[in-house]
């Protein structure tokens, strides 16, 4: 008698108290902003994310080697949430050869002429590698959500309901995440949780700072005039997503080394639930190895 086939990918994912729930029961309004009141030192914070990354730097190359799963790092986060810099330290030590990064911004018209999903299909991460999607098609559930204007350039088939057209693309991203899963791809999903007062302290620093104009829009302060808007969206959308092939992390994002710990700390223990190994090399093979090796040792060069 055939085995029958997994229905539901098996979950590598770290555990972590800020993992979403997978039964729909977060609430936005419980989920910490802060660090905890017995978070270690910032001093040990960055020696730990510094292990940390260096971990990840040695596991990526096993990754690599083995080829047979993918790892897919999605961050999202209101503006100021620190997705940029928490990408670079997270991944400081990664090859770049088995790393990618892609940050989506307003679609494109090639973009739009396609369905939501698209454009991050495309960039999905090779077997053995890493990718990294900086902001995602979850924009198509917060973003979008919040102004659903942006709709009209979408060129969609039919006149939708709003509630049933959400509901439909909930459906689209689970089954999507779920086809990946099954197919190799490891999914960690961080939601950088930063609150509204850190947002409005460093957008000042933003303005305050010349170093740091470049880094602020005008757009900014009308898309934080939504807050509220954007966080009833974040939390249905983790609600509605949150899986144990594709879970949410609910980060605290208010400290920075903090976040960047915690985000280290679950991408590295995910890699080890892996449990990855260099690919083993037959009996055959290390016999010719042993020829090669005599005949290279042997060699005379002129």
């Amino acid at each position: 008698m055939s085995k029958t086939h997994r229905s539901k990918p098996a979950p590598l994912a770290a555990e972590s108290p800020y993992r979403v729930a997978f039964n729909g029961s977060f609430k936005l309004a419980a989920a910490a902003t802060a660090l905890p009141a017995d978070a270690p030192e910032k001093r040990i914070r960055k020696q730990r994310l510094a292990k940390h990354a260096k971990t990840l730097a040695e596991l990526q190359h096993v990754l690599y080697a083995n080829d047979h799963r993918a790892l897919l790092l999605i961050f999202q986060g209101m503006d100021a949430a620190g997705k940029d810099s928490t990408v670079r330290a997270v991944l400081s030590g990664v090859d770049p050869a088995g790393c990618t990064v892609h940050s989506f911004k307003r679609p494109s018209l090639e973009e739009l002429d396609h369905d939501f999903l698209w454009r991050t299909t495309v960039r999905l991460p090779p077997r053995g590698t890493i990718g990294v999607f900086n902001r995602s098609y979850y924009e198509e559930v917060l973003a979008v959500r919040v102004h659903p204007e942006l709709l009209q350039a979408q060129k969609l088939p039919d006149d939708t309901p709003l509630d049933q057209l959400w509901s439909e693309r909930f459906e689209s991203i689970r089954s999507h995440e779920q086809h990946l899963a099954r197919s190799g791809t490891v999914i960690l999903k961080f939601w950088l949780n930063v609150s509204r007062e850190q947002q409005r302290a460093r957008f000042l620093d933003r303005l305050k700072e010349p170093e740091k104009n470049w880094k602020f829009e005008t757009a900014d302060i009308a898309e934080r005039a939504r807050w509220h808007d954007y966080m009833a969206a974040y939390q249905d959308a983790l609600n509605q997503t949150s899986r144990p092939w594709a879970p949410w992390y609910a980060i605290p994002a208010d400290s920075k080394s903090y976040m960047r710990m915690t985000v280290a700390a679950i991408v590295v223990a995910t890699l080890r639930n892996m449990k990855l190994r260099y690919p083993r090399v037959s009996e055959a093979q290390l016999e010719q190895f042993k020829s090669l090796r005599k005949r290279l040792e042997g060699e005379h060069v002129d």
